[in-house]
């Protein structure tokens, strides 16, 4: 199906671009959110006559994308997840959850915005774009922690995933009482004589 972008669309054109894309894109995706109209002549008289009108509508919703572009640029979100010892989560984070944290941060976003190019499955800060516009694209960093403590040594850049090993003193480690068919040990730490058997 041949369509007339109303607006700048990542990977098929600008504004005023006739493109043909699969039908149930255009049916189930561009011409319900109102970023094309079917490219009949009818639709292309009516856009000639209306884009003054689409331009200028482009240009304020880029403005005030640029505006907030500003104060979102750089910040960093963190979300809550449970995770194992190592830092793999059990699950993923999807854009759903890392838009319900901006806008708990304070800024309006759709989880259409948040875009992902692979899945979050580790602890860790993860750098993630948002397209406030077709425009205008910003990055933001989410910050994947188990706990809040967890979250803040994450931001300060300690790594959380490091497992710590306990020490093993060498000294006084003794093979022969933890391995079976060892003798044991009397009072005063002297190995006692095997058994003799017959």
């Amino acid at each position: 199906m041949q369509v007339i972008l109303l607006e700048r669309i990542g990977r098929l054109g600008q504004m005023g671009d006739v493109v043909k894309v699969k039908d149930g894109y255009a049916r189930n995706f561009l011409l319900p959110q109102g970023k094309a109209l079917r490219a009949t002549d009818d639709n292309k008289t009516r856009f000639d006559k209306d884009r003054a009108q689409l331009e200028a509508r482009n240009l304020e919703l880029k403005k005030e994308a640029q505006a907030v572009a500003e104060k979102l640029e750089g910040q960093q979100f963190a979300t809550i997840r449970q995770a194992g010892d190592t830092g793999q989560l059990y699950g993923s984070v999807s854009p759903r959850d890392i838009a319900e944290a901006v806008t708990e941060g304070g800024f309006s976003v759709d989880r259409r915005q948040i875009l992902l190019d692979r899945p979050i499955k580790a602890l860790g800060l993860h750098p993630v774009q948002v397209a406030l516009h077709p425009e205008v694209v910003v990055k933001v960093q989410i910050n994947v922690a188990r706990s809040d403590a967890e979250a803040e040594r994450q931001s300060r850049g300690e790594d959380v995933t490091v497992v710590r090993e306990e020490a093993l003193d060498i000294e006084t480690f003794d093979p022969d009482a933890v391995f079976e068919g060892g003798r044991p040990a009397n009072e005063e730490g002297e190995t006692e004589p095997e058994a003799k058997q017959n």
